[in-house]
C-alpha cells in the first residue's frame, strides 16, 4: 500500500475538507457525497487488491519491484504534470529547500512501507500486512501523543490499549512478534505525520512526484547493484515476457491512480466518512490472504484480529462523536457571530 492509504499502497495526508458542508443546494451536496464515496471506495478497493498485482510481477524480487515502482511512478507523475500543466507549481515547490527536505523524509518512510508490504505479499504474509493496516489508525493516534504531545481522549487510550493486547495475543499464539504489521503501521503512520506538517501546500500529484524524484537516484543505484551482483534475485525486467514487462511498467499507474482517487474523495467527504472507508483496504487484503492465498489463520490470530476490530469500533465511534460535537460548537459560534453583527 501505499499510498497513502492516507493509508497504500500508500495514502498521503490530504486536506480532509467536505464540499458538502456549508453552502450549496442539497442536491449538489448529495451528488458530491455520492461521488466522493465512489472515489473513496475506488481508492481503498485498489489498495486492498494490491497484493495480487505484486504477485503478478514474479519472478521479480521485492527490491527490484520497489525500485521499478519508484521509477515508473515518477514517469507517470511527470506525464500527469505535463498533461495538467502543473509544472510551474511543481517548480515552485522545488524552490523551497525545507519543504523538499520534508518530502524527502516522507519519501523514505513510504519506500520502507512499500518494501515491507511487497516483501510480505511475495512471501505469503498478506494477512500480517492486513493487520498492519488495521492497526495503522491506532498507531497514528499513538504517534500524535509521542511526537506531537497531543492529549488523547479516554476512548482513544482504550483503543491503543486494546491494540497492544491484540499484538500480545498474536505474538503469544504464533510464537513470534508480528513485525511486518508493526513496521507497516509505524512507517505509514510516520509518513502521514510528516505529510501533516506539509499540509495543503503540496497536492497529491506534486507530492508523489517530489517523493519519487528524490528516491529515484537510490532506486537507480539499487537496480545497477542488483543487475551487476545478482543480489536480491538480480534484475529480470524485460527478460521474462511482454506481459511481465507491461505489468512492471504499469506499477506507476497503479501507484498514482488510488492516490488521485483518494484526493478527490477527501475534497468531497467529511473526515469521519473517510476514516470509516479506510478499513476497506485491509478487509480486502485479509480476504486475499485467507481465501485466495490460503494463508494460515490459527485461532489466536482470529482472536487478535477480533480485539483490533473492537479497538477500531471504539476509535471510530469516538471520532464520529467528536466530529459531531465540533460541528455543533462551530454552528453555535457562527450563529452567535451572526447575531452580534
Amino acid at each position: 500500500m501505499t499510498t497513502s492509504r492516507p493509508r497504500a499502497s500508500s495514502a498521503p495526508a490530504a486536506p480532509l475538507v467536505s464540499e458538502t458542508q456549508g453552502g450549496g443546494s442539497p442536491g449538489a451536496a448529495g451528488g458530491a457525497a455520492r461521488s466522493g464515496l465512489a472515489f473513496a471506495v475506488g481508492a481503498y478497493g485498489l489498495w486492498g487488491v494490491l497484493p495480487v498485482f505484486f504477485l503478478l510481477m514474479s519472478p521479480s524480487g521485492p527490491f527490484e519491484i520497489v525500485a521499478w515502482r519508484i521509477v515508473f511512478s515518477l514517469v507517470f507523475c511527470l506525464a500527469l504534470l505535463a498533461a495538467t500543466r502543473g509544472f510551474p507549481a511543481f517548480v515552485r515547490l522545488l524552490r523551497q529547500p525545507r519543504l523538499v527536505a520534508t518530502m524527502g523524509l516522507a519519501g523514505v518512510f513510504i519506500v520502507v512501507n512499500w518494501t515491507v508490504f511487497i516483501t510480505a505479499a511475495l512471501a505469503g504474509h498478506v494477512v500480517e500486512a492486513a493487520l498492519g493496516y488495521f492497526i495503522n489508525p491506532i498507531v497514528t493516534v499513538l504517534l500524535a501523543v509521542v511526537v506531537l504531545r497531543e492529549r488523547l481522549r479516554p476512548a482513544q487510550w482504550a483503543a491503543v490499549a486494546l491494540s497492544g493486547v491484540a499484538v500480545l495475543v498474536i505474538a503469544i499464539g504464533t510464537g513470534d512478534v508480528p513485525w511486518v504489521s508493526l513496521v507497516l503501521a509505524s512507517s505509514f503512520g510516520l509518513y502521514g505525520l510528516v505529510k501533516k506538517q506539509v499540509g495543503g501546500r503540496v497536492d497529491a500529484v506534486g507530492g508523489l512526484t517530489l517523493e519519487t524524484m528524490l528516491m529515484t537516484p537510490v532506486a537507480g543505484a539499487a537496480l545497477v547493484v542488483m543487475a551487476v551482483t545478482g543480489v536480491g534475485g538480480g534484475v529480470v525486467f524485460g527478460s521474462v515476457s511482454v506481459v511481465h514487462t507491461l505489468t512492471v511498467i504499469s506499477s506507476g499507474v497503479v501507484t498514482a491512480v488510488p492516490l488521485l482517487l483518494f484526493a478527490a474523495a477527501a475534497r468531497r467527504l467529511p473526515l469521519a466518512t473517510i476514516g470509516l472507508t479506510q478499513y476497506l483496504a485491509p478487509v480486502l487484503q485479509l480476504i486475499v490472504g485467507v481465501v485466495l492465498l490460503h494463508e494460515e489463520m490459527p485461532v489466536t490470530r482470529w482472536i487478535g484480529f477480533a480485539i483490533v476490530w473492537v479497538a477500531l469500533i471504539v476509535l471510530s465511534t469516538d471520532a464520529v462523536r467528536s466530529s459531531r460535537r465540533n460541528r455543533g460548537i462551530e454552528r453555535k459560534s457562527r450563529i452567535a457571530n451572526e447575531t452580534v453583527q
